[in-house]
């Protein structure tokens, strides 16, 4: 018998897919306009630039987008020759009520309809937390004390997860340093809270009482007392202002890592511009060369449309990749690698700086490491149980790596008729495309300096992958996407300058109870980067652009199904080598026929996507699978050394890299290169990226032992639902899984901690699927 349930909402607050703006959806005269469930509200954010991005969200069957330009609502509306039909039902007398609407303020934040109420926004935030602490010097050891924790938990949070979402996407300055300022008052304000005596005693009091009655409560007292105490509660004061001092120093300098990667960007100029296909064109800025050598902005002459000769473009990681990819000139892809991977060069100064005070606070607290500090807390607990996964995890797939290799390096041998079989960094990702392609049909031409589109992208035009999002929150779990009882979503997801440079989910609200009956509703965002499709063509998203946007997806899911009492443990919220397992669950959902025919269409004749089609990317996505998890070994190797004992093997980060690198792959380290200072997962992840490797294994085995017989299903989605993602960090991670997947599903570490069993993951490589 299936299981029955009520169906659940979550309404899609679908953001910007224009190049100039962030968590809205459109311009009018000036401002930023949100179409919410069929109601616009003006938000009073000014821009510059008068495109349009629509979003309507008619009925529980569709979240419908499609970019066009023109200089206002009005004209959008009315059309008709461009616009699809299903925008034609948003009406003129809906566009002119906006004029007449207050603005709401970013985010439905009501102070934050200018970039200074930001600081307003803080400031209340901090009043509200010190008349919550007043009640908790009161109170007698209960569970009020502990809700009253998670209120004031809830209200910084409010902020800071504002702050770092509008600093991290939104265009306007004003805006970014406002939020940067209003984030750092409340993180200086934490380190006061975390230092804070009274608060201390109160948690110690309550966890050695017994009047905690759930395990729910018993397990919130537990983390905040550890967490008081990493924080360094019980050092002597001198030690514990240090430890203060450190934790602020480590959040100033990721930020001045993260911006100087949105920041400074490379550039380099491409001449003749016939080096680069066609469809990339448009990511880049023409420019022209004068017989002086004078470069120059590319102006058509008055009368004709003059001759393009060069093309500028930004190694920011949204063109980087489609050009090392698409490119075939392979001079202009040594190039392009090396102007990409040698910035931002402050950022060498900055990680040394970073490593240097994780590694004093870590001592300060009693660790020999930051990764022994790191990991305490987390279901591996010791660095000694993440490096054996590791380096086990790279001996088994050493062997098929290298066959890998050495197949792409014939395939180059064949296909350019020459001795030369050697693969560069630069040529890796363009001859493993080209060879998979070629291998399994899935070029629609022949890839040349005119055209790069595979068949397969026009399967997925965007409108179809927000419905692939809709048919398995409906399939799973009885969700649909309207106003919402579940939880709110915003999608920003084209690349711009200046935003966040990767993919990412973001909370904004997390799930708390707040009576017997009712939940603080979770409200989230999915971030982005997807290159911006030309205005001739068709916004298509590539399969790899679709698995991130399902990976980010399962972020999502997993805070909008959480149901738990405190928001401390709402989601993600959790221990860092869990929070990635259910985004590696759905992004399986990207690879299924039986999902992909449920939406990917043809987007110009509505098509499903052959069968066939997805047989042949499943077959070209396993042909250099060991390949691409040596190199998420290689990453997790690079951050547990970064973080690992002082002072760690080599003269510097770069060198560490070349010779992780050389110990765990075959391919070479390009000299100049240090493509660590972009690797933003040492700021956000710090010691912790092996958690993608865990998750990858947990999730191979959540999908072959649950998913794979019949991955849209409710009673699949119920044990999804309970097993995984309902109880965020609220339950203890290993004992979850243990109970969705059996015993043999995680490895106990003799140094103490568990890593998780990688048969399945190894199964779907071919390679030996016996148990660790």
């Amino acid at each position: 018998m299936q299981s029955r349930r009520v169906a659940h909402h979550v309404l899609l607050r679908a953001a910007s897919i224009f190049e100039n703006c962030s968590a809205v959806e459109g311009v009018l005269d000036g401002r930023h306009v949100s179409y919410f469930s069929g109601s616009f509200h003006r938000w009073d954010v000014p821009v510059h630039k008068r495109s349009w991005t629509c979003i309507a969200s008619r009925g529980p069957n569709s979240l419908l987008s499609q970019e066009s330009s023109g200089t206002g609502l009005g004209q959008l509306v009315k059309d008709d020759g461009k616009i699809p039909s299903q925008f034609r039902r948003l009406y003129l007398s809906e566009a002119s009520s906006v004029l007449r609407r207050e603005p709401v303020g970013l985010y439905g934040y009501g102070l934050l309809k200018s970039p200074h109420g930001f600081q307003a926004f803080a400031q209340e935030a901090i009043d509200k937390s010190e008349d919550i602490i007043k009640e908790i010097q009161v109170l007698p050891p209960s569970m009020a004390t502990i809700r009253a924790f998670d209120d004031i938990s809830d209200v910084v949070c409010t902020v800071i997860d504002a702050a770092e979402l509008c600093r991290s996407t939104h265009p306007d300055k004003d805006f970014v340093r406002e939020a940067n300022k209003a984030s750092m008052k409340l993180y200086e304000y934490l380190q006061y809270l975390n230092s804070h005596p009274v608060l201390y005693k109160a948690v110690v009091d309550v966890e050695q009482s017994d009047s905690l009655t759930t395990d729910e409560a018993r397990r919130a007292a537990k983390t905040l007392r550890v967490d008081f105490e990493r924080g360094g509660i019980h050092l002597p004061p001198d030690k514990l202002k240090r430890a203060s001092e450190l934790n602020l120093e480590i959040t100033r300098l990721g930020r001045e890592f993260t911006e100087n990667v949105m920041y400074e960007q490379g550039q380099l100029d491409i001449f003749p511009a016939s080096l680069i296909p066609k469809n990339l064109h448009s990511m880049m800025e023409p420019i022209t060369k004068s017989k002086g050598g004078m470069v120059g902005r590319y102006r058509p002459k008055k009368g004709g449309s003059g001759s393009l000769t060069g093309l500028r473009m930004s190694t920011e990681p949204a063109v980087l990749f489609p050009v090392l990819k698409y490119v075939p000139d392979s001079e202009v892809r040594r190039k392009v690698y090396l102007v990409g991977n040698s910035v931002p060069k402050s950022n060498l100064r900055v990680l040394d700086h970073l490593i240097c005070a994780r590694h004093e606070l870590a001592q300060l607290l009693g660790y020999n490491s930051y990764a022994e500090f790191a990991l305490a807390p987390t279901m591996a607990e010791k660095p000694e149980a993440v490096l054996n996964f590791l380096v086990d995890l790279s001996t088994k797939i050493r062997g098929k790596a290298d066959e890998e290799l050495k197949m792409l390096g014939e395939f180059r041998q064949q296909l350019e008729d020459g001795n030369n079989s050697s693969v560069q960094a630069w040529d890796e990702s363009y001859y493993s495309g080209l060879l998979k392609a070629r291998t399994h049909d899935l070029t629609a031409t022949v890839i040349s300096s005119d055209t790069y589109r595979l068949a397969v992208a026009s399967y997925f035009p965007l409108t179809s992958c927000i419905e692939g999002l809709r048919v398995i929150s409906q399939s799973l779990f009885n969700a649909t996407f309207e106003q919402g009882d579940l939880g709110h979503m915003y999608l920003d997801l084209y690349a711009r300058h200046g935003k966040f440079p990767s993919c990412a989910h973001f909370t904004l609200k997390g799930c708390r109870r707040l009576n017997e009956t009712e939940y603080q509703i979770p409200v989230v965002a999915l971030v982005c980067n997807f290159s911006s499709p030309h205005a001739s063509e068709a916004p298509v998203l590539n399969h790899w652009e679709v698995e991130a946007l399902f990976h980010e997806f399962g972020h999502a899911l997993h805070s909008l199904l959480s149901r738990t009492d405190y928001q401390h443990f709402s989601g993600t919220r959790t221990v860092l080598d869990f929070s990635e397992t259910p985004s590696h669950l759905f992004e399986y959902y990207a690879w299924d026929y039986r999902v992909l025919s449920k939406f990917a269409k043809h987007y110009q004749t509505g098509e499903p996507i052959p069968e066939k089609m997805v047989e042949s990317m499943n077959n070209a996505k396993r042909m250099l699978a060991a390949t691409e998890i040596q190199r998420q070994v290689l990453f997790a190797m690079i951050d547990q050394t970064f973080f690992g004992k002082q002072p760690f093997p080599g003269k510097d980060t770069t060198s560490v890299v070349a010779d992780l690198k050389h110990r765990h792959t075959s391919m070479k380290h390009v000299e100049g290169t240090h493509w660590q200072t972009r690797f933003n997962h040492l700021i956000n992840y710090g010691a912790g990226y092996y958690s993608y490797l865990y998750a990858r294994c947990f999730a191979a085995s959540i999908w072959h032992q649950h998913c794979q017989e019949d991955p849209l299903n409710l009673e699949t989605g119920e044990k999804l639902r309970r097993g995984l993602l309902q109880f965020g960090g609220a339950k203890d991670p290993a004992r979850m899984l243990q109970k969705l997947l059996g015993d043999d599903a995680l490895v106990a570490s003799p140094s103490g901690g568990v890593s998780p069993a990688p048969h399945h993951m190894l199964a779907e490589l071919g390679l030996p699927s016996s148990r660790m």
